[in-house]
């Protein structure tokens, strides 16, 4: 049967490769579908027809239990087999007799017993010796076992395994019985072609010539070897150009010529075997190493190339081979195009030429030895010879970890200890003594590399000496003046657990690693003794196999994070990579500059990371947060209004522009914005632009994603429309032309203007065509790509059912996983977000009123994450929650609250699979939905809209108001938060500030010329009726308390920082007086009685630094604070109305009639210093000067904004954008433009020009700012007082009680 298996299964493998040969060419990927079909029924039971020389076993309990009883479903025996003790040190093997190909492998217990197993390890080999475990999923090693004697369990694996030997070894067991256990191996034959090189071995394989290149190359083969470094292929083809696949220090590196491509792969060393697969296509290439896969992008040189031969096993070039390592070691199944280069060779087939391979693989046998953790240690008999003094000791080893003890001994005579030792990846001796080192020595580096290292020990004499790695390693030698003769006993990796007899000291860590190759005075220590007990003693020890992995290979870590590892775990390093997290997977950045704006972030430049945890990278973007809507602004190489320079080919003219974002990311941004523009302006003088619509246009740009495409229409007009923006107005010069530069005028003109169709963006090059006329003159400009509104912050939904949910398709997160979102509710409790699989799971819900927990299964039973708030987060406010999920832990943050984290399981699956919908806002079962808001839910970096899908959802409404419960803090002084459909915005009219957040002080520098008065009330009234009394006219504007506010910088005294005057003679004063410079508040509040002052305790405020004052009256009460000092309280006597506010005067007060001549005298001076963010009241009189010129204020005297009001040097990341001048007018011409001198055609020319046009500038703004300051506004408005923020509502005359609320759309009050 077995035979006429095998020649079925050769027949249709040999149908699959000459259909696989004639296919690949097509590039069609039936054959591998055909193939795979053909040949997948693997699963014939191995066992049942095995001869009992088949198995072997570490022990039995008795004949009857011995291994040959081992077989499913069969009595024979005791019904299976049992070793005599049942511990984790025995096992079962089963030779198959050949290389098999194994599927599937099922276990029973001991028939009529107690006796089964519950977990094992399951080992696998070609020889019999160098075991290799199997692992699920790279990490588990164990598989379940049984529940019970007679159920079958079966395992099938996820590939394949191809091996003559299979071993299990029993982990755990029914603790009622004993290790007890029955096998059965389910598979195929396997067939192989296998070639052996030694090192001067070589196989050159000469193309045919081929009359057209082929889409697709591919070339697989598997090795196995002992050696780290070795040539595995070389391919050359025209004019000497290569690739190589060789190993370097265990791992595959591709290289053209001297070009590094890619290295894949780690411990390739290990004499096992290993799938290769390098696909070479038009463009890229793939390079596969066992499961893991790499694409590469081909060198220029390589993108039209054809391989003309092959060499394995060595580099040879014309015949000659290469100074290059060869290689040492076995290749099989050597495809090139589904060609089998082996069989060709063994069938002496004229383009494959042969030199010192055999067809068979030649096994060496080295047997390794693993300590696996802290109680494993080896002990060894010494030496015979180490009696007499003369040690020779070396060994071969292998470990990730920096420190391990690697081997000790007694000197019984000397009462000393020897420790060899690793630390800090160093090889270490030290000879200890009664409390004192009496010798150490240390050689090497970088020992904790993975790769084999040697190390020997030698004394003879009076001579010590180590070595690592003899001829390419170093050694330290030392001279000791004592005899070197060791005690009994050699303790390799560690000591026996205390108690057991042996003296052993331990003080370092214990080895974690694999050694092999132990010699004592030259003669090999046989370690498969030491495993049948035969020799020494150890405990945990793994013997004939090296079971290191590695964990960083493929890497963990994303985004370019360094991994570094020790025996047992790695570790990520996140440094410069603008992402954290233990596999640097989550982003340090916003996604936008929407989302810095609601953490109260102001205008300057941050890092950008559109996708959060996706490839695209971080980039530096200025966000511009100086207006309602939060702007991102990406320039490029040239925003600067460039003249044209004629070409003295007379050809068109162009310009390409690069933006400072990459495309990825430029094309996120522009995607997820609600808006983006663009400037793109023209000006001309004899210089058409796009001639008529019917026409073929002179100029054009290239926009949109990718490489765009060309556009015809210019800023302010639509696609397609071929005009300008003039031309949709019908404003153009010429109305027979669709753009002002059309009408080819010999005077300055201009098409401006912004595109705004997202589609066409950004602006990526630009031909001028009209340009080298005799009299022709052009500039262009092409500004930054500006877009505001982030569609995926503010993306929500609203859940108003218990039962109501959104689902979505599977998420999927198998390695690594991070879920974002903000919620709001009034709720005790709801899950957010549920997704099932099987057996695995992912959850995250609000658990209690202050509790979130994050919940996932991934095949190692359910873990949960829970932050404990301790605060309601059912305060229907805003809170934000990340979970992220990943293979070293999970972690999960509510807020800005601390982090929790749980360490996922060593050595526990890995991947999260799931197969279900996903539910937002509920459950499959409708069971502990959610009832609130959710927003901005982010999968991996990728926004979910929850808006689309809940408006064609029952019970969930798209969008979410009412922002500003949670974000209205972020107002600052006095500013009001006011609701927007997306968002909120802070409204500044009753606020000293300006700015996003009305954070920014509005200061001016002001001179002893300067006056700002701030009219409250014309005296109209009067001359209209003249028999009014003054009582009747002014009554409405009496206050029974103010609360002034400002900040402010001098060094004169005395002087006047503010003045209010009334129409009944009344006034109040802020001041700084002559004597001990200390703050005046003087208060006159009835006509016939003397003014009262208020001298403050705080002295010397005309120092020149910033001070901050803030003065607050109920009534007779005045309280008065300077900067941090405590607050003085003072009390008028005289009376405690304010009757007929007539204006505020900062600086010079220009009508003093109704002041003492102490007071007239100061008031006549003047102000020089600085005044900010001055507040009376309601009304900004400063801001309102600056800000708002329509406002009731007469300027007189020099005055303009500046930043003196800052108590700290400027922020060079907070500035505000500074807008474009490409619109001033020239001096040449009314419509010449003002161009950068840098960028102009004549540098002499640009200077003049500049100098031009700074004359005329200056002159016009100095004329302007004249006739502006003598202008004189006046407004009728009414005054509010203000309540005070510590205080009651401030008692007013009826009459200003009885006024309006201001409007609550009035962006400013001025009263």
């Amino acid at each position: 049967n077995g035979t006429a298996t095998d020649a079925v299964l050769l027949l249709l493998r040999l149908f699959c490769n000459i259909l696989f040969s004639k296919l690949v060419h097509d590039s069609n990927p039936l054959s591998f579908w055909l193939c795979d079909w053909l040949t997948e029924v693997c699963d014939s039971p191995l066992v049942s027809n095995l001869p009992p020389s088949s198995f072997r076993s570490s022990s039995q309990l008795s004949s009857s239990h011995g291994p040959g009883f081992a077989k499913v479903n069969r009595r024979e025996g005791a019904g299976g087999w049992s070793p005599l003790h049942s511990d984790r040190y025995q096992w079962l093997e089963v030779d198959l007799g050949r290389r098999t190909q194994i599927t599937a492998v099922a276990t029973q217990g001991r028939y009529g017993s107690s006796d089964w197993l519950m977990a094992y390890v399951l080992m696998f080999s070609d020889t019999g010796h160098n075991w290799r475990q199997h692992r699920q999923e790279d990490s588990i090693g164990a598989f379940p076992g049984n529940s019970n004697a007679d159920s079958v369990v079966q395992y099938k694996f996820q590939q394949p395994v191809i091996a003559r030997y299979l071993r299990l070894v029993p982990l755990d067991w029914n603790p009622s019985g004993r290790i007890g256990l029955r096998l059965e191996i389910y598979g195929c034959p396997y067939t192989s072609d296998v070639a052996s090189f030694d090192g001067s071995s070589s196989m050159l394989y000469r193309l045919s010539p081929r009359p057209s290149r082929t889409a697709r190359e591919l070339i697989s083969l598997k090795f196995k070897t002992l050696r780290n470094a070795g040539t595995l292929l070389h391919a050359e083809g025209q004019r000497d150009h290569s690739l190589t696949l060789a190993l370097e220090k265990g791992k595959l590196l591709l290289s053209s010529g001297r070009q590094h491509l890619v290295s894949l792969g780690s411990l390739l060393d290990d004499q096992h075997w290993h799938h290769v697969k390098v696909e070479r296509f038009s463009t890229h290439l793939n390079l596969t190493v066992d499961k893991n896969t790499q694409q590469v992008h081909i060198p220029a040189e390589l993108s039209h190339w054809d391989i003309h031969q092959l060499s394995l096993g060595a580099v040879q070039s014309h015949g000659f081979l290469k100074p290059k390592r060869n290689f040492h070691g076995c290749l099989e199944n050597l495809l090139y195009n589904g060609l089998n280069l082996i069989d060709l060779a063994k069938k002496n087939d004229h383009q494959v030429a042969v030199g010192n391979v055999t067809f068979s693989c030649a096994e060496p046998v080295s047997v390794a030895v693993t300590f696996t953790g802290s109680q494993s240690f080896l002990q060894l008999p010494g030496s015979t010879g180490w009696t007499l003094g003369v040690v020779s000791l070396e060994l071969h080893f292998r470990t990730w970890n920096k420190a391990g003890l690697l081997l000790t001994f007694d000197l019984p005579q000397e009462e000393a200890v020897v420790w060899l030792y690793l630390n800090d990846a160093r090889l270490c001796l030290q000879i200890h003594k009664a409390g004192r080192v009496l010798r150490e020595l240390s050689t090497g580096s970088s020992l904790n590399d993975g790769q084999w290292h040697s190390v020997g020990l030698r004394s003879r004499q009076d001579h010590l000496t180590i070595t690592v790695d003899k001829e390419e390693g170093s050694s330290a030698h030392t001279s000791i003046s004592f005899p070197f003769v060791t005690g009994s006993h050699l303790f390799f990796g560690g000591c026996p657990a205390e108690g057991s007899g042996h003296e052993c000291e331990n003080p370092f860590k214990v080895f974690q690693g694999c050694m092999r190759l132990l010699t004592l005075d030259s003669q090999p220590v046989d370690l498969i003794k030491v495993q049948e007990r035969l020799l020494g003693n150890y405990s945990h020890l793994q013997i004939d196999m090296c079971g290191i992995i590695d964990r960083c290979s493929p890497s963990h870590c994303e985004h370019g994070g360094r991994c570094s590892q020790s025996w047992s775990t790695f570790h990520c390093n996140c440094s410069n990579s603008g992402y954290k997290g233990a596999t640097c997977h989550s982003s340090m950045y916003e996604q936008s500059c929407e989302a810095y704006k609601h953490k109260g972030n102001t205008s300057g430049h941050y890092y950008i990371d559109v996708d959060g945890s996706g490839p695209i990278k971080p980039q530096l973007i200025y966000c511009n947060m100086t207006e309602d809507s939060t702007w991102m602004v990406i320039q490029h190489n040239n925003t600067e209004l460039t003249r044209v320079q004629p070409s003295p080919e007379g050809k068109q003219h162009s310009a390409h522009f690069d933006y400072s974002s990459e495309e990825e990311q430029l094309a996120a941004i522009i995607s997820q914005s609600d808006h983006c523009e663009q400037e793109l302006s023209y000006h001309c003088r004899k210089s058409r632009l796009l001639n008529t619509p019917e026409g073929s246009p002179f100029s054009w740009w290239v926009g949109g994603p990718g490489p765009g495409q060309v556009q015809t229409y210019w800023g302010g007009a639509l696609p397609g429309s071929h005009q300008c923006a003039c031309g949709l107005q019908d404003t153009c010069l010429d109305p027979k032309h669709y753009c002002n530069c059309d009408a080819d005028h010999d005077q300055w003109a201009n098409d401006s203007g912004l595109l705004t169709h997202k589609e066409t963006l950004p602006v990526r090059s630009l031909v001028l065509g009209d340009v080298q006329r005799l009299g022709s003159e052009a500039a262009y400009r092409v500004g930054p790509l500006s877009c505001h509104g982030d569609k995926n912050f503010w993306n929500a939904a609203f859940f108003d059912k218990e039962t109501s949910y959104l689902h979505f398709p599977t998420f999927h997160g198998e390695l690594s996983a991070d879920i974002s979102f903000l919620f709001k509710t009034t709720a005790s409790s709801g899950v957010f977000l549920e997704n099932l699989g099987i057996k695995d799971f992912i959850r995250i819900e609000l658990s209690s009123s202050t509790e979130v927990v994050f919940s996932f299964d991934v095949g190692n039973g359910p873990l949960e994450v829970r932050v404990e708030a301790g605060v309601p987060l059912n305060d229907n406010r805003w809170h934000s929650v990340r979970a992220e999920r990943n293979v070293k832990e999970a972690s999960l943050r509510v807020d800005e609250l601390p982090a929790a984290t749980q360490e996922a399981p060593a050595d526990g699956h890995i991947h999260l699979q799931l197969n279900s919908q996903l539910f937002i806002g509920g459950t499959a079962s409708r069971q502990k939905g959610f009832q609130g808001c959710i927003r901005s839910l982010q999968l991996n970096g990728i926004t979910l809209d929850l808006e689309e899908r809940a408006k064609i959802t029952p019970g969930v409404r798209p969008g979410c108001p009412g922002h500003c419960s949670s974000y209205g803090s972020l107002c600052q002084n006095q500013g009001r938060c006011v609701e927007r459909a997306n968002g909120f915005t802070c409204d500044c009219g009753l606020s000293a500030y300006t700015g996003a957040f009305c954070h920014k002080e509005v200061s001016a520098s002001f001179k002893s010329e300067t006056s700002v008065s701030y009219i409250f009330k014309e005296p109209y009234e009067l001359s209209r009726n003249d028999s009014a009394l003054p009582s009747s006219i002014y009554s409405d504007m009496t206050l029974r308390g103010e609360k002034i506010s400002l900040s402010f910088r001098t060094s004169q005294s005395p002087a006047l920082l503010l003045y209010v005057s009334s129409f009944y003679r009344e006034y109040l004063a802020l001041l700084i007086n002559k004597h001990g410079e200390d703050l005046e508040v003087r208060y006159k509040l009835h006509n016939s009685r003397d003014a009262e002052a208020l001298v403050s305790r705080v002295r010397n405020l005309a120092d020149g630094r910033l001070h901050t004052v803030t003065i607050r009256r109920l009534t007779d009460t005045v309280s008065v604070q300077i900067d941090q000092n405590a607050r003085e309280e003072f009390n008028l006597t005289s009376d405690v109305e304010f009757n007929a506010i007539k204006s505020l005067v900062l600086g010079r007060v220009h009508e003093s009639d109704d002041l003492d001549a102490e007071l007239a005298r100061l008031a006549s001076l003047g102000f020089t210093g600085c005044l900010s963010a001055v507040h009376f009241n309601s009304i900004s009189p400063l801001k309102a000067a600056l800000l708002h010129p329509d406002s009731p204020v007469i300027i007189t005297g020099p005055l303009a904004q500046s930043s003196c009001g800052s108590s700290s040097p400027a922020n060079p990341y907070a500035a505000e954008t500074t807008r474009s001048l490409s619109d001033q007018t020239g001096s040449v011409d009314p419509g010449q433009p003002l161009v950068n001198a840098i960028r102009s055609d004549s540098a002499l020319i640009g200077g003049v020009i500049a100098v031009v046009i700074f004359i005329t500038v200056s002159a016009m703004a100095i004329m302007a700012r004249f006739i502006y300051r003598r202008k004189e506004t006046y407004r009728n408005q009414e005054v509010k007082g203000v309540q005070p923020e510590d205080g009651p509502e401030f008692p007013y005359s009826s009459q200003a009680d009885s006024q309006s609320a201001p409007s609550e759309h009035q962006k400013e009050y001025f009263i």
